[in-house]
């Protein structure tokens, strides 16, 4: 068997920081897992997961247990790894990721990042007290103002402030493809979303997802020009990044991640 290097896309998020997505170039899944996919949980054969991920610790240049991603469940929950839990039992750290779909940390050197297929990944750096956040915001967790409250939880622990963080928006679906049903247009009217700047009627209902959670960040006080959004369309990009919508569920996931340099 032939390895090959992931292709992963590069963020020029902050000098401080290693910022990506993984596409879908450069491992060794096949069929809707190809090439590249990380996610235990979509289906994927074990060892081209486990051979995946050496490949890309090996591209980023860090130890395998420093790779991380939670068992996302599209609620609001944020983990601090900090320090510790590396000298946790394996079986508290799998604990300590599961039902999680934000991660924190200062540690310098560790891969934290979340996994998507349309879902919208967002990566924060704040570079006053160099600490690195990555959110997984599908519609549900957008609604609960995820990204929100991972800003507030960064400032409880690290003391960050909106104005000093740096953000990317990575690939996810688009409000062209993001139609949506009367009930989850609802569910953003009742959480007191804006529906004039983040909705569309078509047929049906479009909802920005991206916008989203743009607004979230400069709600909280995110500079706008700190804010990079990468505008990639994982429904109209499906041959470069995994669509669930374009592949059905049991397909690879794209994993966005961030390491503090």
């Amino acid at each position: 068997m032939i390895l090959t290097r992931p292709i992963l896309t590069y963020y020029p998020l902050h000098e401080r920081v290693k910022a990506f997505s993984s596409t879908r170039k450069g491992g060794v899944s096949v069929g809707k897992y190809g090439e590249f996919n990380i996610n235990a949980y979509c289906g994927d054969d074990s060892e081209a997961i486990a051979t995946n991920r050496q490949l890309l610790c090996q591209e980023l240049q860090i130890d395998t247990n420093f790779l991380l991603m939670p068992h996302q469940t599209h609620g609001d929950e944020s983990r601090i790894i900090a320090q510790d839990f590396f000298s946790s039992s394996s079986m508290t750290r799998e604990m300590l990721l599961e039902s999680v779909d934000s991660l924190i940390t200062n540690v310098p050197g560790v891969c934290i990042g979340v996994l998507t297929a349309d879902c919208i990944p967002i990566l924060l750096y704040d570079d006053r007290h160099h600490v690195a956040a990555a959110v997984h915001a599908g519609w549900r967790g957008t609604v609960q103002r995820i990204v929100s409250k991972t800003i507030k939880k960064m400032g409880q622990n690290y003391g960050t402030h909106a104005e000093d963080l740096h953000g990317c928006i990575g690939p996810g679906i688009s409000l062209t493809h993001f139609e949506v049903g009367d009930e989850v247009y609802k569910e953003f009217a009742h959480a007191g979303f804006n529906l004039s700047e983040i909705s569309l009627k078509k047929e049906k209902w479009h909802i920005n997802l991206p916008e989203c959670n743009r607004l979230q960040m400069v709600e909280m006080g995110v500079p706008e020009s700190n804010i990079l959004n990468t505008q990639i369309c994982t429904f109209d990009h499906v041959d470069e990044y995994f669509s669930a919508r374009r592949m059905g569920i049991q397909s690879g996931r794209v994993y966005s991640g961030i390491i503090l340099l």
